[in-house]
């Protein structure tokens, strides 16, 4: 979710998805359509005699719901706001904000793996929840009767915000319930394995999640379905991160020695015969042995047949480089790929030399390995050996 930018506060950017553009004049209508109902609800629980037939008259109800919803999205953005702010104090940075179709989500580049940080990062935002409701219950009681409309958005705030902290308690990882369930296990368990519990138990909460919303919502189907995506995606990360910890790029890479490349005066017919050969879909482009860009079948697809062997490799190939630092972290390669949404990275020295390629391939084996022996200790370091396996 990149969304659209709307600002930022305390060094953090906030950003609206497309999909929040959608559900806010949703909630709005939702709201507005059921003030009467919705009034006798606050009444019961709070022991007032709002009219709810007087604020639900004309153009009002639409105004009620209006701002029932932007404050119940405001209220979502301090929640995010709460986690954010105890993040940073224990110095992690975050990238974003975003209000979107099941309220906010906030991108931290880096997940804590302390179970205290993380524990305590995880509470802030039903607290700062908890603390909105109990404002806004206070604010409620001290409005005149008069006041009615004021009245119903300020015991609906207090209502909705004390709910969805309560909700979002529950263990349904990555939800703030699963994260501290997480945390709680990472105490006597590493993160990794933790992260795997507490994962379990969040599709088991989406499953029951999913059943109960086909009777009685399907928003909740939805939202079970986002809980069950959320779990496994964060969880195989974990594991990733687990399992590439202390390797670096120049342990799993094709070095340099052992790597295909391709001069920059081949023609495209003759790279897609070396393409068919090798079975290889890219190659690093080479003029005098220096790297100069990135060519790939697709660049080579672009060329109708009948002029690939008038093509050269440096008529298709891409000069603009991605490339990474052979002593990088594995985990910072696979990054830069979902990033750059390439498929391979050169390896480029300090003095700027071509000293290898890493791609997904390498990467794939190498997790493999790793996972199946335990570390890299086992894995063949042959010169060609990442070229063989590929």
């Amino acid at each position: 979710m990149r969304g659209i930018r709307i600002g930022s506060a305390f060094g953090i950017p906030i950003r609206l998805d497309l999909t929040f553009l959608i559900v806010l004049p949703l909630f709005a209508w939702l709201i507005g359509s059921d003030v009467a109902n919705l009034t006798l609800v606050i009444n019961e629980l709070f022991g007032t005699s709002i009219d709810g037939a007087a604020i639900s008259d004309g153009s009002l109800q639409w105004i009620l719901g209006g701002a029932a919803a932007i404050g119940l999205f405001a209220g979502v953005l301090l929640h995010e706001f709460g986690h954010s702010l105890v993040a940073m104090r224990y110095g992690y940075e975050i990238e974003s904000i975003t209000l979107w179709l099941f309220g906010g989500v906030a991108r931290f580049k880096e997940i804590p793996e302390d179970w205290k940080q993380e524990f305590t990062i995880a509470v802030a935002g039903p607290i700062v929840s908890v603390a909105i409701g109990l404002v806004s219950y206070a604010g409620f009681l001290l409005l005149p009767e008069s006041q009615a409309p004021a009245q119903f958005v300020l015991g609906y705030l207090a209502l909705v915000n004390i709910t969805l902290a309560a909700f979002n308690m529950l263990p349904g990882f990555p939800m703030d319930g699963g994260r501290v369930l997480r945390a709680i296990l990472a105490r006597s368990r590493p993160h990794a394995k933790a992260t795997q519990m507490a994962a379990e138990v969040g599709k088991v909460f989406a499953f029951l999640l999913g059943i109960f919303g086909l009777f009685f919502n399907l928003f909740l189907v939805a939202l079970a379905f986002f809980i069950y995506i959320g779990a496994s995606g964060e969880a195989q990360q974990t594991v990733l991160k687990a399992t590439f910890e202390d390797v670096v790029v120049r342990d799993i890479m094709t070095p340099r020695e052992s790597l295909d490349v391709v001069d920059e005066t081949t023609s495209v017919a003759e790279l897609l015969e070396r393409m068919f050969v090798e079975r290889h879909t890219g190659y690093p482009v080479l003029r005098n042995g220096d790297l100069v860009g990135m060519v790939t079948l697709d660049d080579a697809r672009s060329v109708k047949e009948v002029e690939r062997d008038a093509f050269r490799v440096d008529d298709i190939m891409s000069n603009e480089l991605t490339t990474i630092d052979p002593d990088a972290d594995a985990m910072d390669a696979i990054a830069l790929m979902q990033e750059r949404s390439v498929g391979r990275l050169p390896v480029v020295d300090e003095t700027g030399d071509l000293v290898g390629l890493i791609s997904r391939s390498d990467l794939v084996t190498a997790f493999n390995i790793i996972r199946s022996r335990g570390s890299l200790d086992a894995m063949p370091r042959s010169d060609a050996s990442f070229a063989q396996l590929r």
